[in-house]
C-alpha cells in the first residue's frame, strides 16, 4: 500500500511541477524564438519572390532599352549579391550576417529603382502587357517584405524581451543560458511604405 501511496504522490508532483512550469513562462522563450524564426523564413520568401521576377523583368525592359546596359548589369549583379547571402535561423544571433543581407537586399532595390525609372523613357514599354503584370507583382512583392520585415521586426523583440523579463529572465538565466538575443533587421529610414512604382 505504502507503495501506491508513493507513486501517487509522485504521479500528483509530476502533474503540480507541469502546471508550475507552464505557468511560469517556461515555454516561452522556445515559442518565441521559434515565431521569430519563422517570421524569418517569410522574409526571405519574400526576397526570394522579388529575385525571381527580377529576370523576367530584366528581359522586358531589355527588348525595348537593351541600350541602357548598365543600368541592367546593375540590377542583375545587385540580384546575384543579394542571392548569394544566406541568413539561416541560427545565424539570427549574429548582427553582422543581418546587416550584410540587409545591405545587400538596399542594393538590389536601389537598382530596381533606376530601372523602373529608366523605364520612363519607353512609352512602348510602359504598355507592354507582360511589363504591366511584373510591375504588379514586383508592388505585391515588395508590400510583401514590408509586411515580413514587420512581423519579424515584431517577433524578435518579444523574443528579445522575453530574455530579460520576469518570469522568463530566469528561465533564460537557466534553462535557456546559451540563448542570445536575437538581430533586429532593422528597417531602413522610409522602408515602412513600399516604393512607388509608376509606369
Amino acid at each position: 500500500m505504502p507503495n501506491a501511496i508513493s507513486r501517487t504522490c509522485f504521479a500528483l508532483s509530476l502533474i503540480g511541477l507541469s502546471l508550475v512550469l507552464s505557468s511560469c513562462g517556461y515555454n516561452t522563450i522556445p515559442t518565441l524564438q521559434e515565431q521569430a524564426k519563422a517570421r524569418w523564413s517569410d522574409v526571405q520568401n519574400q526576397y526570394q519572390r522579388r529575385a525571381d521576377l527580377i529576370p523576367n523583368l530584366v528581359s522586358t525592359v531589355q527588348g525595348y532599352a537593351a541600350q541602357e546596359k548598365s543600368v541592367l548589369t546593375g540590377v542583375v549583379e545587385a540580384r546575384a549579391k543579394a542571392t548569394q547571402i544566406k541568413v539561416d535561423a541560427s545565424d539570427l544571433t549574429d548582427p553582422d550576417k543581418i546587416k550584410a543581407f540587409q545591405d545587400a537586399q538596399a542594393q538590389l532595390t536601389g537598382a530596381l529603382g533606376r530601372l523602373l525609372a529608366v523605364s520612363e523613357n519607353y512609352p512602348e514599354l510602359k504598355s507592354n502587357a507582360n511589363f504591366m503584370a511584373l510591375q504588379s507583382q514586383l508592388e505585391s512583392t515588395e508590400n510583401g517584405i514590408v509586411v515580413a520585415r514587420r512581423d519579424y521586426i515584431d517577433a524578435v523583440r518579444a523574443f528579445n524581451t522575453a530574455l530579460r523579463t520576469f518570469p522568463t529572465v530566469i528561465w533564460a538565466k537557466t534553462a535557456f543560458s546559451g540563448e542570445k538575443p536575437m538581430a533586429e533587421f532593422t528597417a531602413s529610414v522610409g522602408s515602412e511604405k513600399p516604393p512607388q512604382v509608376k509606369f
